[in-house]
């Protein structure tokens, strides 16, 4: 795992200087779920060892539950870039970096957070000042969370149960911003 990473998701050595976290605060899960065809396939997920207990029941039962993920690879096969899997609906935890549009590290550095279904689940901020924006780009019309649709999160979800029986909080849930995609613990 750590060459993997390194270079990618995980700084590489000439900027590790100031890191929050290390290789051995991490863990690689490998976890079954359902695609959107139904078929079985295992995701690989990293993240902090404080939440890995959690995210392996919670996807154990939304295995058991036939719950549909499209897809669940490290955020390092798109080059580290959150957008890139975001718009390839890509679910994913681990990356050492800052929160959109900030200068903060973001939960996923710590491996604390994680996206489920991304672009059917954006992330929409300017809420409270009115210049809205929505990532992922093509995800627009799935900002508006009074549509029905197919694999949608939200609190009457099984996902966003279990996750908040398990302690975290839904990023669908904020106030200034929203994002449908996150779940994020605190230790």
């Amino acid at each position: 795992m750590k060459d993997y990473i390194t270079g990618v998701s995980y700084p590489a050595p000439e900027n590790q200087a100031g890191m929050v976290i290390g290789y051995d605060d991490l863990r690689l899960l490998h976890v079954l779920y359902y695609d959107f065809n139904g078929e079985v396939q295992e995701g690989e997920i990293i993240c902090n060892n404080k939440i890995a207990d959690d995210l392996n029941e919670i996807f154990e039962e939304l295995f058991e539950a036939g719950y549909q993920i499209e897809k669940i690879r490290l955020i390092d096969e798109y080059g580290g870039d959150d957008e890139l899997s975001m718009e390839d609906n890509n679910t994913s935890c681990f990356n050492y970096r800052v929160v959109s549009g900030s200068k903060n590290l973001s939960k996923h550095a710590y491996g604390m957070a994680i996206d489920i279904n991304p672009f059917y689940n954006p992330y929409v901020t300017g809420i409270d000042t009115g210049n809205i924006k929505i990532e992922p780009v093509g995800a627009e019309k799935y900002a508006d969370r009074s549509a029905d649709f197919e694999h949608k999160i939200d609190e009457d979800d099984l996902c966003c149960k279990l996750f908040k029986e398990h302690g975290f909080t839904w990023g669908g849930d904020w106030d200034n911003r929203k994002d449908y995609q996150h779940f994020q613990k605190t230790p």
